[in-house]
């Protein structure tokens, strides 16, 4: 670790980092009354427990009234905040990581029904497509109250304990009067640079007036933004003299605008659509004009990418936010010289959205209830070759998350390890066998198929989605890891299950295509059949979509990038309803290029031959009127029907019939 560049320290004023490896300031809406309580504290916290040296949090935190929370941001408005931010800095600095707080004024990108249904404002009239409020111009009145409420902002973060504070300069007010296609004032705060810089140059001097020289100040600010924002001249310009007039001790930059769906899907919280690292040469260039550490954060995921950044000086810290979602412990993986075993961040952006959650760690968010570290309680067992630990207590038939209980066998009796049985090795599998043999217990996971990963493998068949293999690829080689006896092409009976004498079996066999109900769905493929390789043969396609995931969308995609003409039917108002804000802006732009059609509120009423053809029967939900479509293949996605036989065979006979002991799922077992 000595010589490895992400452990070298970093002094900032008076506060060492004691390495380069940082989580960055993010809206995750964990947020009670618009204060960092319990839960947003112990996710913070887990990061903080595993190594990094600084977590920024509260994401656009806003500093007024008119600044109205509209994606779950905390309120740095009024001094109640202050005890909150002490009980969070002695939590986080007993781990020797520093703690910062990102407030902002939102200006435009505000709302005016939300909080307090007050009108949005800005440097100039203007509306953000994104959050769709037309603001007015601030006087100076309002320049006068916004530049103290920063600066009392700051004063609350300095007395909750904090190290330092970040102010959002990008696409909020700040980089509103930053950017000349936002600001066209005619008075000292438009204009040249020099007037368009005002606002952020005057704030900081009064914020570093307040605050004194050793409270560290960052300004997160884009690199470059283009399409009418902000150039890498101004950022540049604007970066040296902040630093050379002592207002900031850092910058930490990105690149693009996020003020519109496409730039924010593209530019702020890219997914696996988007190349890992796409603007590292964006911030070596910016860096190389000013003289003051920089700090980036943008689909750096991997430890490699960012030791490159570090070792290469393209930048001098290196932020990993949603590669900490996935994994909050993989700085300490790395000090125990794990690399291999950190959970990967595939970049399914649900951590992004209204989901708040990781498409791949259940853990994340519910650190009050849920452990990342599955560490078993164990005693000498009586065979001497094995460790005792506390029961997995999951459902028989699976469908209980397998990290559910972990907490709440923290000091409960020791038992002797178990033998367990898991049917099924998609995602749902091997993760209970994951956590089951993690807990000590000998876990013989059978799978029909000849690899594992279930139907992260039809997924990943997305032309655009194919990171999503990452998932199975880390679980397959953590059961290797464990010693799982892992065992392909075993299609298991009951009479298989039984013979293996299990204490503990776990049912997580999934699901076939549902394919039943309508009329002719026999001459329909599935989804399935498509990305799983099946021929296609034809010109036309129509794509059928009753659930509005990605599985209807991206088989069109699919289907579209091998040269069919494809129209997308949904029973929906729009294709995709259940995608992410930034997943949905993917295919929406696919789509575009391909030519694909779609069709809305449209369900399928039943499908016939037409002559070398098939013809579609549908009726639109609204008027209840009917049309056909005659196309060369028909391709339906209806959900998945339970392949449950198995588990009504064996749940008879268990003992807890299937069902877990209440909501802390305390001890079962099945035969």
């Amino acid at each position: 670790m000595n010589k490895d560049p992400l452990f070298q320290p970093l002094q900032l004023s008076h506060l060492t980092l004691k390495n380069r490896i940082m989580s960055t300031s993010h809206a995750i809406a964990y947020q009670e009354d618009g204060k960092p309580k319990e839960r947003y504290q112990a996710y913070h916290e887990e990061k903080a427990r595993g190594g990094l040296a600084l977590t920024m949090f509260g994401g656009s935190s806003n500093i007024d009234l008119d600044s109205a929370s509209v994606f779950g941001q905390l309120y740095v408005g009024n001094d109640d905040i202050i005890p909150y931010f002490q009980a969070f800095a002695e939590r986080i600095h007993q781990h020797d990581t520093a703690l910062m707080c990102q407030v902002t004024h939102l200006g435009r990108r505000s709302s005016d029904s939300g909080d307090w249904w007050l009108p949005t404002i800005g440097p100039s009239r203007s509306r953000e497509r994104l959050h769709r409020a037309f603001c007015k111009e601030m006087d100076i009145h309002d320049i006068r109250r916004v530049q103290q409420a920063f600066v009392d902002a700051a004063r609350r973060c300095q007395q909750g304990g904090l190290d330092g504070i970040e102010i959002m300069a990008g696409s909020h007010l700040a980089g509103q009067f930053l950017a000349p296609n936002t600001n066209q004032r005619s008075d000292a705060y438009g204009g040249d640079f020099d007037g368009r810089s005002r606002f952020l140059r005057e704030t900081l001097t009064m914020i570093r007036e307040q605050v004194g020289p050793e409270f560290l100040i960052s300004v997160r600010m884009p690199c470059e933004e283009k399409d009418g924002g902000v150039g890498l001249e101004d950022s540049s310009h604007l970066g040296k003299l902040l630093a050379e007039e002592g207002l900031v001790n850092f910058l930490n930059v990105y690149f693009g605008r996020m003020d519109a769906e496409d730039s924010l899907a593209d530019n702020h919280l890219p997914g696996m659509a988007v190349a890992s690292a796409p603007f590292l040469e964006k911030a070596r260039d910016f860096k190389q004009a000013v003289q003051v550490p920089v700090f980036h954060a943008t689909r750096i995921a991997d430890i490699a990418t960012a030791r490159y950044a570090i070792r290469e000086g393209v930048i001098d810290m290196v932020g990993m936010t949603r590669a900490h979602i996935a994994d909050p412990h993989l700085v300490n993986k790395m000090q125990r010289g794990e690399e291999d075993r950190i959970r990967p961040c595939v970049g399914a952006t649900l951590c992004s959205t209204d989901y708040r959650v990781c498409i791949h760690n259940a853990a994340t968010g519910v650190e009050q209830t849920m452990t990342h570290t599955i560490t078993p309680d164990v005693t000498e067992a009586k065979n001497g070759d094995v460790n005792a630990a506390a029961s997995a207590g999951v459902s028989a038939d699976g469908t209980a998350d397998a990290n559910t209980d972990v907490s709440a066998h923290r000091g409960a009796d020791v038992a002797q390890a178990k033998k367990a049985v898991v049917i099924g090795g998609g995602p749902a599998g091997m993760e209970v066998a994951r956590v089951l043999a993690s807990r000590g217990h000998s876990v013989t996971l059978l799978e029909a198929q000849s690899q594992l990963g279930g139907q992260i493998h039809l997924a990943a068949q997305i032309p655009w989605r194919k990171d999503l293999i990452g998932i199975a690829d880390w679980l397959s080689e953590e059961l290797t890891h464990l010693g799982v006896d892992i065992r392909c092409d075993t299609y298991a009976e009951a009479e298989d299950v039984l013979a293996l004498n299990p204490d503990i079996v776990v049912v997580a066999t999934g699901g076939l295509p549902d394919m039943d109900d309508i009329p002719g769905m026999e001459l329909c493929l599935s989804s399935w059949d498509v990305l799983g390789g099946d021929p296609v043969n034809g010109k036309t396609a129509l794509v059928f979509d009753e659930t509005g995931r990605h599985a209807g969308s991206g088989v069109a995609d699919y289907l579209a990038e091998k040269g069919l003409s494809v129209e997308l039917v949904s029973v929906d108002g729009s294709y995709g309803r259940e995608l992410t804000e930034t997943d949905i802006i993917v295919q929406r732009r696919r789509f575009a290029k391909q030519d694909v059609t779609a069709t809305f509120d449209t369900e399928l009423l039943s499908v016939e031959r037409d002559g070398a053809q098939l013809k579609a029967n549908l009726r639109n939900l609204l008027t209840g009127g009917t049309f056909s479509r005659s196309v060369d293949v028909i391709i339906t996605e209806r959900g998945t029907a339970p392949m449950d036989e198995l588990y009504h065979e064996l749940v008879a006979d268990s003992l807890n019939q299937g069902v877990a002991a209440g909501q802390s799922l305390e001890t079962t077992q099945g035969n």
